[in-house]
């Protein structure tokens, strides 16, 4: 019968399991992938100290506790090693049927995420902590709160994403947006009757913006966007039967185009 390995504490070792002349202990698994993997740490339980001057971490059980886990949940470890910016870039490239706007909007979240230093992580090693931090540094920053919002849920989906190819078990970006930040936006309210006849009376009046005062009485009946009332033609207003009808807008990105409005239920008439 073989001698049982051993470590310099005369503790028996497991299967893989190995002590370094340095007193590092390793341990040796096959990935899901069929490729020989090693982990490393200086304690081989919890109740271990970290020599002095090594920095410290988790112990190599706890570690192989971790990978058990993973190989039987079928973690992709490839997967699980590409950057949030990388993932980002695969999510949107499985959607690329959008609007010339919400490229706009894809680019510079991904400017974002290479100027920040969640951009360069690995994202099986994100946690709820780096991601509340995220949000964080972007306030810091001066970005508007629903722009925040937004590049958080776009990168809640790319996480989701990640769980479904098994690259990650959990998604960082599932947490309580309202407890990290305050909506600080100000609510719109609409003028009184009294404030919209104040309104007008000065653009009658004024020698600069009284050429845009029938554009101002369309956008206080009907509630049009701007760009709504940009994109109007002769034949978007049947004067007879008194309707508006909106079925485009005019948008600007780079250049002028004209698009439909964003959903369905954008397409409607006024009377």
């Amino acid at each position: 019968m073989s001698e049982k390995r051993r470590d310099n504490k005369n503790r028996i070792f497991r299967t893989g399991e190995s002590q370094r002349k340095d007193g590092k202990y390793a341990y040796k698994y096959i990935n899901n992938l069929g490729k020989i993997q090693f982990v490393y740490a200086w304690k081989l339980v919890p109740t271990d100290r970290t020599p002095n001057g090594k920095k410290d971490d988790i112990s190599l059980r706890e570690k192989i506790v971790q990978i058990e886990k993973d190989l039987n949940d079928n973690i992709n470890p490839i997967g699980g090693q590409m950057t949030v910016k990388e993932l980002y870039e695969r999510h949107i490239k499985y959607k690329s049927n959008v609007r010339l706007g919400t490229n706009t909007v894809r680019r510079h979240l991904m400017k974002t995420l290479e100027q920040d230093k969640l951009g360069g992580l690995s994202i099986d090693k994100v946690k709820v902590s780096d991601a509340k931090d995220w949000v964080l540094r972007m306030k810091e920053k001066g970005y508007a709160y629903g722009t925040i919002k937004n590049y958080r849920r776009s990168l809640l989906a790319c996480f989701y994403t990640a769980v479904r190819e098994d690259y990650v078990r959990k998604n960082p970006f599932s947490f309580d947006f309202s407890t990290v930040i305050e909506d600080t936006t100000i609510k719109k309210q609409a003028l009184t009757k009294e404030q919209e006849e104040s309104l007008l009376t000065f653009i009658r009046k004024d020698t600069v913006y009284k050429k845009y005062h029938d554009d101002i009485v369309v956008l206080l009946g009907t509630g049009l966007r701007i760009s709504e009332l940009c994109g109007l033609t002769l034949n978007d207003i049947d004067f007879e039967n008194r309707l508006i009808n909106i079925d485009h807008q005019l948008l600007a990105c780079g250049k002028k185009y004209i698009a439909p409005p964003k959903t369905k239920n954008g397409i409607r008439q006024y009377l």
